[in-house]
């Protein structure tokens, strides 16, 4: 089933700094979108994020065929993960670790761009995991952020505080059979002026694309500091020291990011002793 390139537009409203163009795809691994795609992809839209899912390590060239700032993360246990890339330089991404399912572990890419931050995602089909792991990401993200991805996610994302302004065409078809919207992005404290579904290519997902920007009213906070991500909550926060300043995969981050989420909930979980008044 082919889709037509799809525009929503929203009225146009002032924004604290200028607008960036963003650009979210789930790759599909390693039989879906190539290097070539990509690299496509990048060029014609010319965004200033490319958030990727199911990217694999052949997508680790990306920025010697294009330049730019490229980061990427494995899921644990898994052959691809979480990517992101960007023509100017960026701080590198945290990483966060999200409520585990029965089957996978999932994490989370936090990107800072400076008037604001955002979450790179590929969630799990469990509806009511997910929900809990957009939970987890909202409490780590400033007051201006955005969340972007593959939610794997069906009926309204029930998130507090944000706003759901991505294209509302089908980015997925399951089984080449059911058209879903589970490709979206989700705002706090921002403007969206336009979202669109692109055609579909050599992925069975849509990339979709948003232009973003701070709403004038909304709180000064856009920025991934300590304090915003709330550092020592039981929730799985992972601040990456000097060695995860790397570039192309690296699923040490990943697996730190776990063990981490894992000793932060065992010590939630232990009875405290009264504390002093």
């Amino acid at each position: 089933m082919l889709f037509r390139r799809a525009r929503r537009i929203f009225a146009t409203q002032p924004t604290r700094g200028p607008l960036a163009k963003i650009v979210s795809w789930n790759l599909l691994r390693l039989t879906g979108a190539s290097l070539e795609d990509v690299v496509r992809l990048a060029r014609r839209e010319q965004p200033q994020l490319l958030l990727m899912q199911e990217a694999t390590q052949r997508i680790d060239d990306l920025p010697a065929r294009i330049g730019g700032c490229y980061w990427r993360v494995l899921l644990p246990g898994r052959i691809h993960g979480l990517a992101m890339w960007s023509p100017v330089p960026l701080p590198p991404p945290i990483v966060i670790a999200l409520p585990a399912g029965a089957m996978f572990e999932r994490v989370c890419q936090l990107i800072d761009l400076g008037t604001f931050s955002v979450a790179n995602v590929h969630l799990s089909h469990g509806q009511l995991l997910n929900r809990r792991q957009l939970r987890t990401i909202a409490h780590s993200l400033p007051p201006r952020a955005a969340v972007l991805g593959d939610f794997n996610l069906v009926g309204p994302a029930l998130l507090p505080g944000f706003r759901d302004v991505g294209p509302r065409e089908p980015t997925h078809v399951a089984g080449d059979m059911f058209p879903l919207r589970i490709d979206r992005c989700l705002v706090r404290g921002l403007i969206c002026t336009g979202a669109e579904a692109l055609s579909r290519q050599s992925s069975d997902h849509r990339p979709i694309v948003v232009r973003l920007g701070a709403a004038p009213n909304s709180l000064k906070s856009g920025n991934l500091t300590a304090s915003s991500l709330g550092r020592g909550r039981p929730d799985g926060l992972f601040w990456p020291g000097e060695r995860q300043t790397y570039a192309g995969a690296d699923q040490h981050a990943a697996r730190e990011a776990v063990a981490q989420a894992a000793m932060h909930r065992q010590r939630a979980s232990r009875p405290r002793g009264r504390e002093r008044p």
